[in-house]
């Protein structure tokens, strides 16, 4: 809800960044699904889908842990204990597809909680590339899904909630 006003939930009518207040707001399962690809080589995608399972289990657990941590990289984001959180990394032809599911028992969504796990999860694989692909590159970072509270489903045109 914004203040009377303000164009903008963050912003008091004054323009002045603010947390919003979710104190009258009902505790619902909120649920958001975001996507992210790192684009490559072929022959990079293909060598990481076949010979580092690692580097795709080092992004997964980055992605989770960056989740966990949102409240602390995102000004103004609410603290949310996480009740469930899945990063799925798909390798594929020229790109690895990341997307990640986040629940909570909460006042608040989750939204930014699965962008920030789709984020880091690619940067830690642009990391793991950086040697054999320079050009490597995280993208379409993407909110596809969110359901709970007060405002209900929303899905993005063309997407699919997995």
């Amino acid at each position: 809800m914004t203040e009377a006003g303000a164009p903008f939930t963050h912003l008091d009518r004054h323009g002045h960044a603010r947390m919003v207040d979710v104190t009258a707001k009902a505790v619902t399962a909120r649920r958001a699904v975001a996507r992210a690809v790192v684009t490559t080589a072929a022959e990079v995608a293909t060598a990481l889908a076949g010979c580092d399972p690692d580097a795709i289990a080092a992004a997964r657990v980055a992605g989770v842990q960056a989740a966990k941590r949102t409240a602390e990289l995102i000004p103004l984001c609410h603290p949310l204990p996480v009740s469930r959180l899945s990063v799925d990394v798909a390798p594929g032809p020229h790109r690895i597809e990341i997307t990640a599911v986040a629940e909570v028992l909460e006042r608040t969504g989750v939204e930014m909680e699965a962008l920030t796990a789709c984020a880091v999860a690619g940067l830690s694989l642009v990391a793991a590339l950086q040697p054999t692909d320079p050009g490597a590159e995280l993208g379409e970072l993407t909110l596809w899904h969110k359901s709970g509270g007060r405002s209900g489903t929303w899905e993005r045109a063309g997407g699919t909630s997995r």
